[in-house]
């Protein structure tokens, strides 16, 4: 049986995964983590789906040697591709999984006309093409693939010129075809939330999954009496160049931290 005082294991392509991490720390104060950025692969949005699944069984296995309790794929186009054969190899472990925002963005809507930015993976995903024959049969779904967008959120470039006229290109047309709800589908985009609401309109509702993945965990964990109590700490690791991530890392999570090198 899994020890309380174990650590949740969360990984992403890169270091969007650490805005699940935030909303994670901030619903489980008490808890220990582990944070793995696969940087040398990133985006996974551009990557085929039998690339992913090996990239996500080699970090499974890192977990589950580091002794983690839990699983947290902060990824949706990981989730798509890889999720269901994690499952499959790692029966005694709980892993939760993103998706993008479909059910409740469709509830949200009122012009009934809902917007998706999301990795070209995500949006080519059976996974996704599920969601929306379950939750958007009455709502019209445009979709927005975002290439480039990842990169420059890797490199903590959240509000430059660049940036900015990258995301009117991608809303404009959306918005012009009545899009009041707009789901962020990358753990990445986030992050740029603060931007999207300065260039949207007031009545455009952003839409993500990180509150919601955070809760999940929580009540998985407390259903299988995991849930931690001691003194928590964080430890992050990095496929790619750490001090690339590292000084990233006061932008993106807020303070200082060791970054740890993940060679395989």
């Amino acid at each position: 049986m899994a020890d309380c005082a174990a650590p949740v294991g969360v990984f992403d392509s890169g270091v969007g995964g650490l805005s699940v991490l935030r909303e994670i720390r901030q619903r489980l104060p008490h808890e220990s983590l582990l944070y793995l950025a696969d940087s040398a692969h990133v985006p996974y949005g551009e990557k085929s789906p039998d690339y992913i699944r090996e990239r996500c069984r080699v970090i499974a296995d890192f977990f589950v040697e580091k002794g983690a309790k839990a699983l947290v794929v902060a990824c949706n186009t990981a989730t798509a591709a890889g999720v269901t054969e994690l499952r499959e190899l790692y029966p005694q472990l709980p892993i939760i999984a993103m998706e993008p925002a479909v059910k409740p963005a469709a509830q949200a809507t009122r012009s009934g006309v809902v917007g998706v930015l999301a990795t070209t993976g995500t949006l080519k995903s059976a996974r996704f093409a599920a969601l929306l024959d379950r939750f958007a049969a009455d709502v019209r779904v445009i979709t927005q693939p975002c290439p480039g967008l990842v990169e420059r959120i890797e490199a903590g470039d959240l509000n430059s010129a660049g940036t900015r006229a990258m995301l009117m290109a991608w809303v404009g047309p959306l918005l012009a075809q009545g899009c009041d709800t707009l789901i962020l589908g990358c753990t990445h985009y986030p992050f740029i939330r603060p931007l999207l609401s300065e260039l949207l309109p007031g009545n455009v509702r952003l839409i993500d999954t990180g509150a919601a993945v955070a809760r999940h965990l929580r009540d998985l964990l407390a259903e299988r009496h995991l849930l931690a109590s001691g003194v928590a700490s964080e430890r992050f690791y990095c496929s790619g160049d750490p001090r690339r991530m590292a000084s990233v890392l006061p932008i993106l999570w807020g303070e200082n931290a060791k970054v740890e090198f993940f060679p395989r």
